[in-house]
């Protein structure tokens, strides 16, 4: 049945309790598993000393020589691509992963968050690393950062795939402002039932009549740090980046994509989300287009091997 927790109750039902077996969990993710070796590159970001996590895969077999970045969505970290690194790796591709900051095992200094630092951030990555030139794929949050960093740095992008991006339309026009203050008030109002059931709803949104039992992981990533004692600084943090798609729109990045483009994403990614996507393909000069019938937001999941041979076949030399 759609929706059902481990304790049988729908995601969408205000009675449903938090799971009395979560355990505290580190705002840097120190006890989420990542799929290969998590390493740390420093920065300073207004005045403040971070580190951006990473994970740099090796190609396995017969190396192709080219790099592929994967850039996550804002739920999430580079936890949830394991399949595709998989299938990136076993097709010859050097697979670079990193937690933008603000996110995963990243630092979660309170600072501004955008586009261009987060690009820039990633620019710095890529340098260190010795990459001049990398295919980008970025998965919702991440598909926005990934028009952002196509449209900036053009002669590091091979090609760009903006994979079920958000910000699909400037909200700026058609929704109020609202305040970093007045969400994080609002976030740390709730009881812990009602921050279970927000991330519930959050997560299972992604999987319209599709939910299945192993999904209720990223429902427990999402929540396990809202027990811990840090709790309030990560609040904090999410109340400022989820300003970002109001804050920082990419509409008027689109047009400016010279590198060869797919957009690609599920068929059920929201009510108008294939004519959305078909707006931004029309947007990109030369831009593929791909929609996956009967899936929802996040593909590489619900549908791996459609997903992975869609990303594959673009990719191919």
């Amino acid at each position: 049945m759609h929706g059902q927790s481990s304790s049988g109750a729908a995601g969408s039902d205000t009675t449903m309790k938090a799971p009395a077996d979560v355990k505290p969990g580190s705002i840097t993710y120190e006890d989420v598993p990542y799929p290969y070796p998590v390493m740390y590159l420093p920065l300073t970001l207004y005045g403040q000393d971070v580190r951006m996590a990473y994970m740099d895969i090796s190609p396995a077999g017969q190396p192709n020589g080219r790099t592929v970045v994967l850039l996550h969505g804002m739920n999430f970290g580079g936890f949830y691509f394991g399949g595709p690194i998989e299938a990136l790796r076993q097709a010859g591709f050097r697979v670079v992963v990193p937690d933008q900051i603000g996110f995963g095992r990243s630092s979660k200094p309170v600072i501004p968050y955008n586009f261009h630092d987060m690009a820039m951030n990633t620019r710095t990555l890529l340098h260190s690393l010795g990459i001049g030139k990398a295919a980008i794929v970025g998965h919702s949050m991440g598909g926005m950062l990934a028009a952002r960093f196509a449209a900036s740095y053009p002669e590091m992008t091979e090609r760009v795939v903006l994979y079920d991006p958000i910000g699909l339309t400037d909200v700026r026009w058609s929704q109020p402002w609202h305040s970093a203050e007045e969400a994080y008030k609002a976030t740390m109002a709730r009881s812990q039932d009602q921050v279970w059931q927000a991330a519930y709803a959050n997560i299972q949104r992604y999987f319209p009549d599709a939910w299945r039992p192993e999904y209720e992981q990223y429902v427990r990533i999402l929540y396990a740090p809202t027990l811990s004692g840090d709790w309030p600084r990560l609040a904090m943090v999410r109340s400022i980046y989820q300003q970002i798609t109001y804050l920082d729109p990419v509409v008027d990045d689109w047009a400016h994509i010279k590198v060869k483009t797919l957009v690609l994403g599920g068929e059920r990614d929201g009510q108008n989300f294939p004519q959305l996507a078909r707006h931004i393909a029309d947007t990109i000069p030369g831009a593929e287009l791909v929609i996956i019938p009967k899936v929802g937001h996040i593909p590489h999941l619900q549908v791996p091997d459609m997903f992975n041979r869609e990303l594959l076949k673009f990719l191919a030399p």
